[in-house]
């Protein structure tokens, strides 16, 4: 019988999405550097809105089921 540690697959899913959202920082302060260059305060708000949704992702995690870390990553995909 196979036991799954969820603390185990909840570390484990919060590395991956810290690893895929370096390169979604590195698009965003993009974003933010253009916003604020062409004076769009729409948005460059939207794009700081989108910076601390990527900030508080890996504490999404906490105390999700195996099947809700499963669509977590999936949606990272999208």
């Amino acid at each position: 019988m196979i036991v799954i540690n969820n603390e185990k697959a909840i570390e484990i899913v919060k590395d991956k999405i810290r690893a895929w959202r370096e390169a979604e920082f590195k698009k965003n302060d993009v974003a933010i550097q253009n916003a604020l260059v062409d004076g769009d305060e729409t948005a460059r708000q939207e794009a700081v809105e989108y910076r601390d949704y990527l900030r508080d992702l890996p504490a999404q995690c906490e105390g999700k089921s195996l099947d809700e870390l499963k669509m977590i990553l999936s949606s990272l995909d999208e």
